[in-house]
């Protein structure tokens, strides 16, 4: 690793793979810069997506408390 950075494998079509190999140094960092910043926006918008599901959630158990649902009236639904 150098400069908190790590190599990794992926599988890409021959032709993708050719022309990577047949790239400069320099479109390469920049292929590289492009890849990484795809898979870091990809992997915030999953986390962010999750944050909004559990926030929903939190907000949808709060609200059926407010309106008097209990654990056991929960579970008296859910065993019917």
């Amino acid at each position: 690793m150098i400069n908190n950075q790590a190599e990794i494998q992926i599988k890409v079509p021959l032709d993708v793979a050719e022309t990577y190999w047949k790239a400069t140094e320099e479109e390469r960092k920049k292929i590289e810069a492009k890849i990484a910043f795809y898979l870091k926006s990809s992997t915030l918008s999953r986390q962010e997506s999750l944050n909004q599901l559990y926030k929903t959630m939190d907000s949808i158990g709060h609200k059926a408390q407010e309106r008097g649902l209990t654990p056991e009236i929960l579970e008296s639904f859910l065993s019917d």
